[in-house]
């Protein structure tokens, strides 16, 4: 895949705080300096979580900074059908089996690699389950997940910003128990359909990427370029949270600060601007130079 097309694809659970913005920020600028496209999709699959109103809360944010973006926002609620068909690609080539454990018993059938939790990592206690076995589930009430059969092989890819990356899929969830599309499945299936050439999101999702490679791979799919981005950080270490004050753009401007001051922290912390300096996002793109980006995380700090 050739295409610089890149998105930004947020959950509506809450509104973006500055760490969140950043990122968009970045997608923005690595796709616009290519001359490619910037799409939003809305990534609402999970509807248990999904809160009213902050769709529009979140592209309001986006718009207050300058940043926009091509053709109409997707949503992932209005895309069944296309993730239908590619779990049923999977099943027809022998690709999935039904999974029947709880997270619980998952959590007590293996231990936590670094960066995925016990609960995500799946030990296989299904993945040879004859059909008396699977009836006897079945019989018992037990909504199956589908997992991929992924054959524990490895795979390995560079990141613009963190180089060589590599990682070894576990027998992870497409379809969860209560029938909606997961998480791995679904962006795959959405990034390929839209074209993306280039992925670009937060560092704490580069675990997540050899499970999407593979899928790339199992259903014949383009697999588009990534760069895992550095995070911003509280004050305590952790990652940028509401506990950690006012870090969304509406608790800044309720403190008497604009979008455009905002975004100058932003663009600051990336080593785009100088104190002082005002910038538009158009303004920064005769400046962005990936390979020049930080690598490491930032810690908030407003005053900065």
């Amino acid at each position: 895949m050739t295409s610089s097309d890149g998105r930004f694809a947020p959950s509506p659970t809450g509104p973006l705080h500055v760490g969140n913005l950043r990122t968009v920020l970045l997608a923005w600028l690595f796709a616009r300096s290519a001359r490619g496209h910037f799409l939003v999709r809305v990534e609402d699959l999970d509807r248990s979580r999904v809160r009213p109103g902050v769709e529009k809360v979140q592209l309001a944010d986006l718009r207050a900074l300058g940043l926009d973006w091509d053709g109409p926002v997707v949503r992932q609620s209005e895309r069944m059908d296309l993730y239908e068909e590619a779990i049923a690609r999977l099943d027809a080539e022998g690709l999935v089996y039904p999974c029947y454990c709880t997270r619980k018993e998952i959590r007590d059938a293996s231990s936590a690699p670094h960066g995925i939790s016990a609960a995500d990592r799946y030990p296989g206690t299904c993945r040879e389950m004859t059909e008396a076995e699977r009836a006897e589930r079945e019989a018992a009430g037990r909504p199956p997940a589908l997992r991929v059969r992924a054959e524990r092989g490895r795979i390995s890819f560079d990141d613009r910003l963190l180089g060589h990356q590599e990682g070894a899929p576990d027998d992870f969830v497409v379809r969860r128990n209560d029938g909606a599309p997961s998480y791995q499945l679904a962006v795959v299936v959405d990034d390929a359909d839209q074209g993306i050439g280039e992925v670009v999101r937060g560092a704490d999702l580069v675990d997540s990427t050899p499970r999407q490679i593979l899928l790339y791979r199992l259903l014949g799919l383009p697999t588009p370029r990534h760069a895992h981005v550095p995070l911003v950080l509280g004050p305590d270490g952790q990652r940028l949270a509401k506990r950690h004050g006012a870090v969304t753009l509406a608790d800044r401007v309720a403190m008497g600060e604009g979008p455009g001051e905002v975004l100058g922290w932003m663009a600051r912390s990336l080593g785009l601007t100088e104190p002082g300096e005002k910038m538009s996002p158009a303004d920064l793109l005769c400046r962005f130079d990936p390979k020049k980006l930080p690598r490491e995380p930032t810690v908030w700090s407003p005053e900065a």
